[in-house]
């Protein structure tokens, strides 16, 4: 799937050292408020952007000990089952805070991106139609959603999608790279061209974004621009299929 902000269970770009002393800082808190259920999910929130996902859903269990059908936390533990692929408990947490607050976005979000993933579509976009309607500013879901058409081959949905998503959020460089294939798949190369490029601003080493670039010039006749685009992509993914595919067909290595 393309890359999903799935929300606190993400690994943060922060230095180690700052990492250690907001941790230590947040287990002073507990310690001064060992009965403070958003004490623990909030230091759950830190270990999991740390990528210790152990550590946070100890912490995500704690804070539910102490505030059972807290959303927020039920939320927050799912999504860091999902991370170390325990997805049927993630599934069970994410249906627990439904059912704890019918209003958490959240939460409907999170189970969409796994129903997804298990294609499960229909269930998942109904997840995702309830947290656009929660949320309407909320880019990831749009994005999630636009995936779903895409994968149903619904490309100008997809695409209606994608543009709500980057109107919410420009900097994000998912929704462009799934725009652009989108773009591709109507006929609409050169345009898919430039969202590509946007995609490889925000990140430069994406061998999806490069191989897409590659494809969208192959398309649109430019064969120089294309193989060059192929090579990068398996600079940074050497098992990089569309590219592999690109550079066989134009013939060059």
């Amino acid at each position: 799937m393309g890359k999903q902000g799935t929300g606190v269970a993400e690994v943060a770009h922060q230095s180690p050292e700052e990492a250690e002393a907001n941790l230590a800082s947040l287990t002073d808190v507990i310690r001064r408020n060992p009965a403070s259920a958003e004490a623990y999910n909030t230091r759950g929130v830190a270990y999991a952007r740390t990528g210790k996902f152990q550590e946070a859903i100890a912490d995500f269990s704690q804070s539910i000990k102490l505030a059972p059908g807290n959303a927020a936390s039920l939320t927050n533990r799912a999504l860091a089952y999902r991370q170390i692929n325990r997805d049927d408990a993630a599934l069970a947490d994410f249906d627990g805070a439904v059912t704890a607050d019918p209003n958490h976005a959240p939460a409907y979000l999170g189970r969409a991106n796994l129903l997804r993933v298990q294609g499960r579509l229909d269930e998942a976009r109904a997840d995702l139609d309830q947290a656009i309607k929660l949320n309407p500013e909320n880019a990831q879901a749009f994005h999630a959603r636009g995936l779903i058409y895409q994968r149903e081959g619904l490309h100008e949905q997809a695409i209606t999608d994608f543009d709500n998503a980057i109107d919410r959020d420009p900097f994000a460089g998912a929704p462009y790279q799934a725009r652009g294939q989108s773009l591709i798949a109507i006929g609409k190369s050169d345009k898919a061209i430039e969202d590509f490029n946007r995609a490889l601003n925000v990140d430069n080493k994406n061998a999806e974004a490069w191989a897409g670039l590659g494809l969208a010039y192959e398309k649109s006749g430019n064969r120089d621009m294309a193989i060059e685009s192929y090579q990068r992509a398996l600079v940074f993914d050497p098992n990089s299929q569309i590219a592999k595919e690109g550079v066989a067909r134009i013939g060059r290595v």
